[in-house]
């Protein structure tokens, strides 16, 4: 594509948004659409904020875009004025030392010349006394990554790409009509709800209940610098959380696959269940949390595919539609790797065999953490 192409892009999410404003950026006459507008509260990249880290454990694909997206976030961010949409907490890995996830990170990590350190357990009970942590329980520690604050950074990149000559429209999306040269679907959730033959069977879409937690008055060790974002897989559970970022409270969710959920329909009310079960794991990893008030809740989904491969890949039928999309529950910092790998796939480039539609199953075997 060496010329100027037309393209209709739908979805505002972190990948829609990104490939809008890749495009646009290389030239292109592009038209971004969302029914509910950018990263509103239906979509899987709304919410507050997002993780972005490298570890991977031996997934050196992901590690390597996740670093290079890093990069590409803060210098948008830098380029735009934006510069607090990016909390460079460090993230912790609370983790046994010879987990063999965390091994193969290490490896990983330097490999890809990620910064990060090995926390004995004394070290992790020094540095965050407030976490109550088994004896046997070390971490690994990404100095450079954070959090990013999701809805404002979607936001950022859909606003910039309107700076920039793209153009915005508020509309249902349509299954594949478009006056463009080239559609791409990039709309997460509703990818399997437009095309149910072709993806109904291929994404799994999950309801995830998130809770935020007030700390106690004037108790300043749930804010960074004090606490970074962490992830724990030291207790099994796929807990995972935020320090409390712009007075929104203690973040704390589960990375565990709820029950499907329609993204249109659903009620976003959070269950009892959720509230009882997060208040046991703060009992044990943050006392001092455990009694404190629920301050806000969300209910967002996943849409992951079989085993959380990202979908990226063209119509098999219709040589101008593309689509990308699996990326829930890890996709959102690769908002800028995930364009930037399309523009190449686009202008002739090799595809990646793991991002194809034809290696998608319908049966969940989660490999990708």
């Amino acid at each position: 594509m060496k010329t100027p192409t037309s393209f209709a892009v739908a979805g505002a999410g972190v990948f829609g948004a990104w490939i809008a404003y890749t495009l646009r950026r290389a030239g292109h006459t592009v038209t971004l659409l969302d029914p509910y507008g950018p990263a509103h509260a239906r979509a899987s990249s709304g919410g507050e904020s997002r993780i972005i880290r490298a570890a991977y454990g031996s997934d050196e694909i992901y590690t390597r875009m996740a670093s290079h997206s890093l990069k590409q976030w803060t210098n948008f961010f830098a380029r735009t004025n934006r510069a607090s949409l990016f909390r460079r907490t460090g993230v912790l890995w609370l983790t046994e030392p010879l987990d063999p996830h965390a091994s193969a990170s290490r490896i990983v990590l330097r490999k890809a010349d990620v910064e990060f350190e090995d926390l004995s357990p004394a070290e992790v009970q020094r540095r965050y006394p407030q976490i109550l942590l088994p004896p046997n329980i070390g971490a690994i520690f990404e100095t450079n990554a954070g959090a990013l604050l999701a809805r404002q950074a979607v936001q950022a990149v859909v606003d910039e790409f309107v700076r920039i000559g793209g153009e915005f429209r508020q509309a249902a999306l349509p299954q594949i009509s478009s006056d463009a040269d080239v559609s791409i679907y990039a709309c997460g959730p509703w990818l399997a709800k437009l095309f149910p033959q072709l993806l109904g069977s291929r994404l799994f879409v999950t309801r995830q209940e998130i809770v935020f937690f007030g700390a106690p008055p004037g108790d300043l060790r749930f804010q960074p610098p004090q606490l970074p974002v962490w992830l724990d897989f030291g207790s099994n559970r796929g807990m995972y959380g935020f320090p409390d970022l712009e007075a929104r409270g203690f973040k704390l969710a589960c990375d565990r696959h709820g029950p499907p959920i329609d993204p249109d329909a659903a009620d976003r009310i959070i269950s009892p269940e959720t509230v009882t079960r997060m208040r046991t794991y703060l009992a044990e990893r943050f006392p001092a949390l455990a009694n404190a008030p629920v301050v806000d809740t969300r209910v967002c989904q996943y849409e992951n595919t079989s085993n959380g491969d990202f979908i990226i890949d063209r119509h098999p039928d219709r040589e101008n539609v593309w689509f990308v999309g699996g990326g829930s529950g890890h996709g959102f910092k690769h908002g800028p790797a995930v364009a930037e790998y399309l523009l190449q796939i686009l202008g002739g480039a090799a595809a990646e065999p793991r991002f194809l539609l034809a290696n998608k199953k319908t049966v969940q075997a989660r490999a990708v953490f």
